[in-house]
C-alpha cells in the first residue's frame, strides 16, 4: 500500500516536471520568435523608409518624420538584439584565447563570464527601467510625431533583462552538460558547426560516389569475365 502511494506520488512528480519543462520551452520559442519578428520588421521598416525618403527627397522634399522613426527602429534593433545575440552565441568574445586554454579553465571561464555579465545585464535593465519612469514622470514627447518619448524605450530594460535571462540559461545548460556551451541554445563556434556540417556532408556525397564507382567497377567486371567465357567456350 505505502508502496504503491509512492510510486504514484513519484509519477506525479515527473509528470509536473515534464509538464513545468514544457511550458519553460513553448515560453522560450515565443520570446525566440516575438526577438526575429521585432528584428525582421525593424530592419525592413527601417531600409524601406529610407529608401522612400531618399526618392521623396530626390523628387520634392523629405519625410519630416524619417529620422525619428530611424531612430525608434534603431533602438528596437539594438536592443531586442542583445538577448537574441546571447542567445544564439553572437555576442562579441576572445574566442582565440578561450579555445586555446583546457576545458575544465573553459568550464570555469564560461561561468564567470556569464555570471558577470548577468549581473551586468540586470543592473542596466534596472537603470533603464529608472531612465525609462523618469521620461515617462516628466511627459517627454517626441518632436516630429509628438509620440511619448517613453514609449520607445519600453524595449530597452526588456531586452536587458533578457540578455541577463540567456546567461543564466547559460549557466544552467553547462551545470547540466559536460561538454562547454556558449549560450543555452549553441555549443561551439558557429562557423566551426557550419564547416563541420559542410565536411560531413562532402564526406557523405564522397562516400556515395564511392560506393557507386565500385559498384560499376563489380559489374564491368562481371560483365567482362562473362563475355571472355563466352568466347572461350565458342
Amino acid at each position: 500500500m505505502v508502496a504503491e502511494v509512492l510510486e504514484r506520488g513519484v509519477d506525479m512528480k515527473d509528470k509536473g516536471s515534464s509538464g513545468l519543462l514544457l511550458v519553460y520551452e513553448k515560453f522560450e520559442r515565443l520570446v525566440e520568435n516575438f526577438e526575429v519578428f521585432i528584428l525582421s520588421i525593424s530592419v525592413f521598416a527601417m531600409a524601406s523608409l529610407v529608401i522612400v525618403n531618399v526618392i521623396a527627397r530626390t523628387f520634392y522634399r523629405s519625410i519630416y518624420f524619417a529620422e525619428e522613426l530611424t531612430e525608434v527602429f534603431t533602438i528596437l534593433i539594438t536592443f531586442t538584439g542583445v538577448s537574441y545575440a546571447v542567445r544564439k552565441a553572437r555576442h562579441i568574445r576572445m574566442g582565440a584565447f578561450f579555445d586555446a586554454v583546457p576545458y575544465k579553465v573553459q568550464k570555469a571561464m564560461i561561468f564567470i563570464i556569464c555570471g558577470v555579465s548577468a549581473v551586468v545585464m540586470f543592473l542596466l535593465a534596472s537603470y533603464s527601467y529608472s531612465y525609462m519612469d523618469q521620461a515617462r514622470v516628466m511627459g517627454h514627447v517626441t518632436p516630429a510625431l509628438r509620440m511619448k518619448y517613453w514609449y520607445t524605450l519600453i524595449i530597452i530594460p526588456v531586452g536587458f533583462f533578457l540578455a541577463g535571462v540567456q546567461y543564466l540559461r547559460t549557466i544552467i545548460k553547462n551545470i547540466s552538460e559536460y561538454d562547454v556551451w556558449l549560450s543555452p541554445e549553441q555549443q561551439g563556434e558557429y562557423e566551426a558547426e557550419e564547416l563541420a556540417h559542410i565536411a560531413e556532408e562532402y564526406g557523405n556525397a564522397g562516400e556515395q560516389l564511392s560506393k557507386e564507382l565500385f559498384d560499376g567497377k563489380e559489374e564491368t567486371g562481371k560483365d567482362v569475365s562473362d563475355d571472355s567465357e563466352d568466347e572461350f567456350d565458342t
